[in-house]
């Protein structure tokens, strides 16, 4: 019992971080989306690094999910 409550609450974190790392990712590609004709060459490409990172890390997030539900 304490190990599926442990299990649940991993998730539910794990979720809300994928969440905020997905919002993150959708967050960059608009500003680069908005504001792409008045960002530098490097702007664009950190903007784009991060957006790439913040995907990283959500799917990170999903496959520890994934995992712990094997």
């Amino acid at each position: 019992m304490a190990n599926e409550m442990k299990r649940t609450i991993d998730d539910i974190s794990d979720s809300v971080k994928e969440g905020i790392h997905r919002g993150n990712a959708a967050a960059e590609h608009e500003t680069r989306k908005d504001f792409g004709d008045d960002m530098t060459t490097g702007e664009k490409v950190d903007s784009g690094a991060n957006e790439a990172g913040e995907d990283i890390k959500a799917g990170v997030d999903k496959t520890k999910r994934g995992i712990r539900d094997l």
